[in-house]
């Protein structure tokens, strides 16, 4: 991406991102994290359900049809639609390395726009750990996963304790995610944004 900010940059010690041995498998889908969530949840009628699915080493694939209901001007995605999609595709990079975090800082370039009925595709990848820090990058086409780069971001996470989310959130969606029987959206509920 051009123009990254100096904190987008990894420090000259920071590790190769290594991919948790339980993560899903390359091609496995990775579900909602969260049936409430505006990025990914099921549950959100105005929401992108963003669907992603495990790449190789740690990076996943992503896409959402942009629908009327996001758009900003006249026929197009709004930019922040754009952003949220690109926020939500980094932010699930998370769940392959098996860690808690949060979106630090998110910086995206708008490169063309996205009409209404377009299905974005998006591909990201971790590029650095250092610490708490994970530092990633991502890339939206339009037209397919070959097509013309739309949209990208680069991105800091910082890993956080569940308790970031209990302390912050409200305590009826902290309770409904807790309650779930379903062990990996319990697990997952807690992934992305602060």
């Amino acid at each position: 991406m051009s123009g990254t900010s100096a904190s987008l940059q990894p420090p000259a010690d920071a590790a190769k991102p290594v991919r948790h041995p339980d993560a899903p498998a390359p091609g496995e889908l990775l579900g909602a994290h969260y049936g409430q969530c505006f990025g990914c949840g099921g549950e959100q009628p105005h929401g992108l359900h963003l669907a992603a699915r495990a790449g190789e080493g740690v990076s996943i694939t992503a896409e959402f049809t942009v629908r009327p209901e996001h758009q900003g001007a006249p026929g197009l995605a709004h930019g922040g639609i754009l952003a949220t999609a690109l926020d939500e595709t980094l932010g699930s990079l998370n769940w392959l390395l098996r860690t808690i975090a949060v979106t630090g800082r998110l910086e995206t370039d708008f490169v063309r726009p996205v009409p209404v009925g377009t299905t974005l595709h998006l591909e990201a990848e971790v590029t650095a750990v250092a610490g708490r820090k994970i530092y990633s990058t991502a890339t939206g086409r339009v037209g397919g996963p070959g097509g013309p780069v739309a949209v990208r971001a680069d991105a800091l996470f910082i890993e956080v304790k569940v308790e970031h989310f209990v302390h912050h959130g409200r305590e009826e969606e902290i309770q409904a995610a807790m309650n779930d029987p379903d062990q990996i959206r319990r697990a997952r509920a807690f992934e992305v944004n602060p």
